[in-house]
């Protein structure tokens, strides 16, 4: 259940999460428990049997987009584009969070060379989305560590991508309900500046192999 929050100068938003995998299911349940409402969107409009979040609203992705004021996308980025264009009118005039990474599948299952070489997914939502509002962040980091970024050792960093600078006003404070302090978050400039946070993920297989399935963030030390 949603849990009315005691911080009354911050308004509380209608969010909609497409995808209930670990990514979905952790920020589902952190932007709940700071009291927005929360609906996920699946493809059965049905809890998954492999849910790991708390007990919220369930639609598909349609009813998910049409309903929500802010949409995460939490799907597989290799097929979000086209999976988020269906979707553009129920997507209009929404802020839409892009936390995914556009990788083909490399031999052993780990991200392999980037979809939009050149170029990001962020890029072609905002392009195939024009009356929908793309910000990019938090595609640098494992789950865990987007929900509880205080878990680390090290301050990690968030990083901000998209043209709107109200819409990532919006997505600041979204990250703040996270647990992101504001000076963890940095503002890239425009919806462009996330091909840079795209490419990192090409470092991911080989900190997975070196280190582990163990949380981990990028953060951009000074």
């Amino acid at each position: 259940m949603n849990t009315p929050r005691t911080d009354t100068e911050k308004p509380l938003h209608t969010i909609g999460i497409l995808g209930s995998g670990r990514v979905g299911a952790t920020l589902a349940g952190k932007l709940a428990g700071a009291g927005h409402h929360v609906t996920v969107g699946t493809r059965t409009a049905t809890r998954p049997d492999d849910w790991t979040g708390p007990d919220l609203a369930f639609a598909d992705h349609r009813g998910t987009a049409r309903d929500a004021e802010i949409v995460i996308n939490a799907t597989p980025g290799d097929s979000a584009l086209e999976r988020l264009a269906a979707l553009r009118e129920d997507l209009a005039g929404s802020i839409l969070v892009d936390v995914s990474n556009a990788t083909r599948h490399g031999a052993d299952g780990m991200p392999g060379a980037l979809r939009y070489p050149g170029s990001s997914l962020a890029e072609h939502l905002q392009d195939a989305l024009p009356t929908t509002r793309v910000v990019k962040t938090l595609n640098t980091m494992l789950y865990s560590v987007m929900a509880d970024p205080c878990s680390l050792s090290v301050p990690p960093t968030a990083f901000l991508s998209g043209d709107d600078p109200d819409a990532k006003v919006v997505v600041s404070d979204l990250l703040g309900d996270l647990g992101w302090p504001p000076e963890w978050i940095m503002d890239l400039g425009g919806i462009n500046t996330a091909r840079g946070t795209e490419a990192l993920v090409l470092l991911v297989p080989h900190v997975l192999r070196s280190r582990g399935f163990a949380p981990f963030a990028l953060t951009l030390a000074s």
